[in-house]
């Protein structure tokens, strides 16, 4: 068995273009829920339905994938609400061991997760207030209290935020942490008092010049230039915090010698992994900076792509040898943000993967579908600027969602090729009627038997439109993060998605 994921039994379904469609297992398609989602709503499925069915879903399965699962999106897909929600409903279904309060104090990597679990928990069991909390879940207390022994002052500082709901020191009075020696006594003591020590961080440093006493406007934004160049040759400017001040930056203008370690830090390959961004978060910045009117334009741009192509860098399965064909999904409703306050798209995010996977092949066939399949020739080193122009095109194959075009374009060449790769939101249909994607999948498998097709599933939206238990030729890959490119590896070495997260342990 290759990539069986689907249900053997009676599996047909619709999909929401009322093509015909298959069902996934109750594991598949939690998985795919949990790492396309953003609880925003989207053109299908409002944010309150989905977080419905990934409730639904968290039932329907065993507690320990559901643990797992919350891990994996944390640890390999970079996740955050996602986690907690899987969290706050597994403590609801699960008793009887500590494999709640295990999974919590490994899914909690950042100070402020603590509270953003409890205001979680608060939302999901109707607690109106912090002081209901104190019936909180024991194995939530327990893995709260000893995830509490991970921070240090300055991260319990950066964190400790007003105008939230649950407070640090709401979090410290409801799960009674036990410090692990004196000195963490002392931070415990201070969190309890509310004074902990500000946080230096450029955010404070910033607010700190804003709030100063000037003789004039000049003076003050000399001086804010100062404190961004200070921020950025102390290095006290993290990846996240550059990537998105980037028009901040160049706008203070600040001297070269800044520029170039920003330069630099954008493109160093071990700050890149070490960032965990999500690859769009790369052609938001891009998109952002190409607006600007700066000589310092340019090194930015360069740095940025430099950037985005060390996160494609550890992508395996592909020689001189692999024929691919990648086919990006440009139709109407892969077009809407994925966030409530977000300019990007799920069209975006199928293109910046799809052109990342395209910087990696040696013999590779590029475009986008829509009413009609168009092959679009682009250079492989410039995955940002490609994206860039499949945007600028996407009107001239229409909106409609015609995926088997990219195969039957293939069976009227009679061309083989070892993998067809779309990158789609999976409501794939036939506006034009006839045979659907499976039926045009069957017929090219008469032409080249050994090809394969991947489906990567950029919303996850519970179902697929072609069946993967017929020969374990087809295979669905859901997610955002380049390490989805970890699962495809998975796969080439004739692993799976649910193995991969069945092999973690707690």
């Amino acid at each position: 068995m290759k990539f069986n994921i689907l249900n053997r039994a009676k599996n047909t379904t619709v999909n929401h273009q009322g093509a015909k469609a298959y069902t996934l297992s109750p594991a598949v398609e939690l998985y795919t829920t949990v790492v396309t989602s953003t609880l925003s709503d989207n053109t299908y499925q409002k944010a309150y339905e989905r977080l419905t069915r990934i409730h639904q879903l968290i039932h329907k399965n065993d507690a320990q994938f559901v643990a797992k699962l919350a891990v994996y999106a944390r640890e390999k897909m970079y996740l955050r609400s996602m986690p907690l929600i899987l969290l706050t409903e597994l403590a609801k279904k699960h008793k009887g061991d500590n494999l709640v309060s295990r999974t919590v104090n490994r899914v909690v990597q950042r100070a402020d997760e603590i509270t953003e679990l409890l205001a979680c928990y608060q939302m999901a069991n109707e607690r109106k207030d912090t002081k209901k909390l104190n019936r909180l879940s024991k194995q939530i207390q327990k893995g709260l209290a000893e995830a509490f022994n991970k921070f240090d002052e300055y991260q319990f500082s950066k964190y400790n935020r007003a105008g939230t709901d649950v407070k640090l020191r709401d979090a410290l009075f409801l799960v009674h942490p036990k410090a692990k020696d004196e000195a963490q006594q002392v931070i415990f003591n201070k969190i309890a008092k509310d004074e902990l020590a500000t946080a230096q961080t450029w955010e404070t440093t910033l607010s700190a010049v804003g709030k100063g006493d000037f003789d004039s406007e000049t003076d003050k934004l000399d001086a804010k230039t100062e404190a961004w160049e200070q921020l950025i040759l102390d290095g006290k400017l993290g990846y996240m915090a550059m990537l998105r001040n980037l028009r901040n930056i160049i706008e203070a203008n600040v001297k070269q010698e800044a520029i170039e370690k920003v330069c630099a830090t954008l493109g160093n390959a071990r700050a890149v992994a070490n960032a965990k961004q999500f690859p769009f978060r790369f052609l938001s910045a891009y998109r952002e900076v190409s607006k600007m009117h700066s000589g310092r334009v340019s090194n930015i741009l360069s740095a940025l792509e430099t950037a985005v192509q060390h996160s494609a860098a550890n992508i395996r399965g592909f020689d001189a040898n692999t024929r691919v064909v990648i086919a990006a999904d440009v139709s109407g409703s892969m077009q809407g943000p994925i966030s409530k306050n977000s300019t990007v798209m799920n069209f975006d995010i199928g293109l910046v993967l799809a052109m990342l996977l395209q910087n990696r092949c040696e013999d590779v066939v590029t475009g986008m579908f829509g009413d009609t399949w168009k092959i679009i020739n682009v250079p492989k080193n410039n995955i940002l600027a490609n994206v860039a122009q499949f945007y600028r095109r996407a009107g001239e194959v229409g909106y409609s969602t015609n995926g088997h075009l990219v195969i039957q374009d293939l069976i009227n060449r009679k061309k083989v090729v070892d993998k067809i790769m779309i990158f789609t939101d999976c409501q794939l249909w036939n506006s034009h009627g006839g045979n659907p994607i499976d039926q045009a999948w069957n017929e090219y498998k008469k032409i080249a038997p050994d090809a394969r097709l991947y489906l990567f599933d950029l919303v996850g939206y519970g179902n697929t439109p072609i069946n993967m238990v017929s020969d374990g030729s087809v295979f669905l890959i859901a997610g955002w993060s380049d390490k989805i490119f970890d699962i495809l590896a998975a796969i080439e070495e004739g692993s799976n998605a649910i193995r991969e997260i069945n092999k973690i342990e707690i």
